[in-house]
């Protein structure tokens, strides 16, 4: 079993920048692939970023490669997601998913999930 806790959500202008976290604890976390999702009131939840268990690969959905990045500290069992240039409509709760190897876009392959953070972005 792979706990995760998210933090780091809140209340943004259009523009600024949050850091999140999701700090894992149980199992070997340095062996699993991460993710970050979102879901916004009333729409799926999509795929944000993931990272590979060494932190040699990431991946982006397409919408927001240069805006946000994803990182981890293996020492420190956690895995950040970097958000700038915060717009209105990455008002999300935010997720993250442990994998097993698996870092990529399907919300299915993805074992353990937290219960996520709220981030609000206003205009």
């Amino acid at each position: 079993q792979v706990q995760l806790v998210e933090s780091g959500g809140g209340l943004v202008q259009a523009g600024g920048s949050l850091r999140l976290s999701c700090a894992a604890s149980g199992r070997i976390f340095n062996s699993y692939g991460m993710g970050w999702f979102r879901q916004a009131p009333g729409k799926e939840r999509e795929f944000v970023a993931g990272i590979s268990w060494r932190a040699g690969s990431t991946v982006y959905a397409d919408s927001l490669k240069g805006r946000f990045t994803i990182s981890r500290d293996n020492a420190k069992n956690t895995v950040y997601l970097q958000m700038n240039s915060l717009k209105p409509e990455d008002t999300a709760l935010y997720y993250c998913a442990a994998g097993g190897s698996y870092y990529g876009s399907r919300s299915s392959e993805y074992e353990y999930w937290g219960r996520g953070t709220q981030v609000t972005v206003s205009s």
